[in-house]
């Protein structure tokens, strides 16, 4: 009895001891969810577009705001997604007789309906701010009302007369190589509009662009080598090297201008800064591309 007493706690303490050791070697668990890259651009496109995203398979929740942390990281490849219908619009008008100028129209149509005019709100927004308010606190507030004034009105106009009238331009000088540009643009601009997001400070304690987060300097990085290998392909499709070159720079040029704006009139960035940038950093690239290709 003794000794059958004795044994057996040694034989639970010998369980107890592989237990232990079982759950030390226990598998970490698997993760769920869909592979990040493909979930940033996802959110990339349902942040920027209007774009019907369903949600991915184990996508915890859809319609949660975006991490600017690392989404934008795929902001190239959505632009992409985001600018195909007026690329395939582009060609397709001109393959109908359509000219280049009623071509260039329709894609810019397509293109804003697909981004709900995103980028031009921003743009018409910003321009009524800066140009009508007198002090910092005043500008924002004018940036956030819906309506539009005359300075807002005047930015519209030309923003669309200027991207209309370069892609009616390099439709006649390129072809169906100008949807190539479309969308090589279309990457770009959205890249170099991640600039004051990077760089600058949230204006306002409660707005948009403070919920959402700063790009680290990873993200941001990888957004940049996804829109060079970007403009690398567009290359090997035919636009000239130096119009690709020139384009990049004209279009970081652009969107830091409006940085230092933002930063000398309000105080820092907004999600109209943000658009703002997409638009200059748009026109600048192509007319960039124009400068590069002789007529």
């Amino acid at each position: 009895m003794a000794t059958g007493t004795s044994a057996g706690p040694g034989r639970a303490g010998d369980e107890a001891q592989e237990s232990q050791a079982d759950d030390a070697f226990e598998p970490p668990p698997t993760r769920s969810g869909p592979w990040p890259p493909l979930a940033d651009l996802a959110a990339c496109l349902r942040f920027y577009s209007r774009l019907p995203v369903p949600a991915l398979p184990g996508e915890a929740d859809s319609h949660a705001a975006p991490d600017f942390r690392t989404v934008p990281r795929m902001l190239p490849l959505a632009g992409l997604v985001i600018g195909l219908p007026g690329a395939v619009v582009l060609p397709a008008a001109l393959t109908l007789g359509l000219g280049p100028f009623l071509a260039a129209t329709l894609a810019l149509a397509f293109a804003t309906l697909v981004t709900g005019a995103l980028h031009e709100d921003g743009l018409a927004d910003v321009a009524d701010g800066f140009g009508g308010g007198t002090t910092p606190a005043r500008r924002l507030e004018i940036m956030r009302d819906s309506r539009i004034g005359a300075y807002g009105a005047a930015a519209l106009v030309l923003s669309y007369a200027l991207r209309i009238g370069a892609l009616a331009t390099l439709a006649d000088r390129i072809g169906w190589r100008v949807a190539v540009a479309f969308l090589a643009v279309a990457a770009l601009s959205r890249t170099a509009a991640l600039w004051p997001l990077c760089r600058l400070s949230p204006a306002r304690p409660d707005g948009a662009a403070h919920a959402v987060g700063r790009p680290t300097t990873k993200t941001h990085a990888t957004a940049w080598a996804l829109c060079l290998a970007v403009l690398v392909l567009a290359g090997l499709l035919g636009l000239p090297w130096l119009g690709l070159c020139l384009a990049g720079l004209l279009a970081l040029l652009a969107a830091w201008t409006v940085s230092r704006m933002a930063a000398r009139l309000v105080g820092g960035q907004t999600g109209d800064v943000i658009g703002a940038s997409q638009q200059v950093a748009e026109i600048a690239a192509l007319l960039a591309l124009l400068i590069a290709i002789p007529a």
